[in-house]
C-alpha cells in the first residue's frame, strides 16, 4: 500500500520524468550478440514477477499434497465460488467494453484476487472473526490464482515460437529427473528454472509461468527425508512480501492524476474494472455460496453468518497486484495503462473499504456467550 502511494506522489511530482524515464531505461544481457535486451519495467514484470509465482506455485504444491487443498470435499465451496468470481467480472467488463476494440482484450483485469492485501485486510478486522473465514478465502484466493495462471497461459500468450518452446522440454525434463531422485540441493534446480525461463520467455509464452514449472518440481520431500519445498517457501517469502511485490507496485500504479476528472471514471475501460471487481466480484462470490448452500450441495463455514460471506465476497474484489500484472499484458499504450490504474486502485480500494466494514459489523452480531460457555 506504502509503494503504490509512493508511486501516486512521484508520478505526480516534479519527478515523474525521472519515474517514467528510469522505468523505460533498457537493459541488455547478450552473449556474442544474443540475449536480452528489455525496459526496467518489463524485467520487473518478467523477471521478478517471475520469482513471484514461483512462490505461488510452491504455496499450491504444499497446499495440495498437505494443506487446505488435499480434500476435495473441503475445496467445493471455495472452489466454485472462486469460478464464479472470476466469471462475472470478466462478465461485467464485457458488457461495459462490449464494441471497444481497443479494451475488450482487458477482459481478465478484473478476474483476479490479491492474496496478500486481501488476506491483510481480514486480518485487521480482528480475532473475532471465524477462522473459518481466513481458509475459505485463502483457498479461493489460490484456486483464483489457478485460474489466472490458466487464463495468462492460454489467452496472454504472444506470437508463438515452437522452437524455444521445444528448447525449455530439456531443463523441464532436467527438473523432472532431480525431483524423481528426491534431489537435496536447490541450486540446480533453480538453475534449470532459469534456463526454461529464458526459452519460455522468448517463446512468446509469459514467462512468468516458468516460476510456477519451476516451483512444482521442487521435492516436498528429499531422499534425507527434509523438505526442499518447506525450507525454500520459508526463505523467500520475505523477499518476495517485503520487496518484490512493493517494487511492482511502484513500478506499475503510478496513475497520473493530471487532466483526470470523475467522468474518467465513466470510461469503458477504467469503469469495466472498477465494477468487476466491485459489483462482480460480489455477485460471483456472494452468488455462488448462496446457491451451493440453498441447494444443499454445500454447508457454510463454520461460525460464519451471510454478512460474513457478503465481507469476504467483497475482500475477493481486491485485485491490486494480479490485476495490474494481467492489465500490463493487455496493453502497451501509455494512456490506456492509466485507465487501468485507475481502475484497479478505485475497485480495490472500495472492495477493501466495504468489506472491513461488512466484517467489523458481522463480528458484532456474533454472540460472544455460548463461545465463552463452552470454553468453560
Amino acid at each position: 500500500m506504502a509503494a503504490a502511494l509512493a508511486a501516486l506522489l512521484v508520478a505526480n511530482s516534479g519527478l515523474a520524468d525521472v519515474y517514467h524515464g528510469i522505468l523505460g531505461m533498457t537493459f541488455a544481457v547478450t552473449l556474442d550478440g544474443g540475449g536480452l535486451e528489455k525496459p526496467l519495467i518489463l524485467w520487473i514484470n518478467d523477471g521478478l514477477m517471475a520469482i513471484f509465482f514461483f512462490l505461488i506455485g510452491l504455496e499450491l504444491k504444499r497446499e495440495i499434497l498437505e494443506g487446505k487443498l488435499k480434500n476435495p470435499r473441503d475445496v467445493v465451496l471455495p472452489g466454485m465460488a472462486a469460478v464464479a468470481g472470476m466469471a462475472v467480472p470478466a462478465l461485467v467488463y464485457v458488457a461495459l467494453n462490449w464494441g471497444q476494440t481497443d479494451t475488450l482484450h482487458g477482459w481478465a483485469i478484473p478476474a483476479a484476487t490479491d492474496i496478500a492485501f486481501a488476506l491483510g485486510v481480514l486480518a485487521l478486522v480482528g480475532k473475532n472473526a471465524p477462522a473459518s473465514l481466513k481458509i475459505f478465502l485463502l483457498t479461493l484466493a489460490i484456486l483464483d490464482d489457478i485460474g489466472a495462471i490458466l487464463i495468462i497461459a492460454f489467452f496472454y500468450t504472444a506470437e508463438l515460437k515452437v522452437d524455444y518452446l521445444m528448447l525449455a522440454l530439456f531443463p523441464l525434463a532436467g527438473l523432472w529427473w532431480l525431483n524423481r531422485r528426491g534431489a537435496h540441493r536447490v541450486a540446480p534446480l533453480v538453475l534449470l528454472g532459469v534456463v526454461m525461463w529464458f526459452f519460455v520467455l522468448k517463446s512468446g509464452v509469459h514467462a512468468t509461468l516458468a516460476g510456477v514449472l519451476t516451483a512444482f518440481f521442487i521435492p516436498l520431500k528429499d531422499k534425507y527425508g527434509k523438505s526442499p519445498l518447506h525450507a525454500v517457501e520459508h526463505a523467500l517469502s520475505p523477499y518476495v512480501l517485503f520487496l518484490i511485490v512493493p517494487i511492482f507496485a511502484f513500478s506499475n500504479a503510478g496513475v497520473r492524476l493530471a487532466g483526470l476528472t470523475l467522468g474518467d471514471l465513466a470510461d469503458p475501460l477504467a469503469l469495466g474494472i472498477g465494477a468487476g471487481l466491485v459489483v462482480g466480484k460480489q455477485l460471483g462470490v456472494f452468488g455462488m455460496v448462496w446457491l451451493m448452500v440453498k441447494t444443499g450441495l454445500a454447508r457454510m463455514p463454520h461460525g460464519a453468518n451471510w454478512l460474513h460471506i457478503y465481507g469476504i465476497a467483497c475482500l475477493a474484489g481486491i485485485g491490486f497486484t494480479m490485476s495490474l500484472f494481467i492489465g500490463t499484458l493487455s496493453f502497451a499504450d501509455a494512456t490506456l495503462m492509466n485507465h487501468v490504474r485507475l481502475g484497479v486502485l478505485v475497485g480495490s480500494g472500495i472492495s477493501a473499504v466495504v468489506g472491513y466494514t461488512v466484517l467489523r459489523l458481522a463480528n458484532r452480531q456474533v454472540d460472544p456467550a455460548p463461545a465463552a460457555a463452552t470454553g468453560a
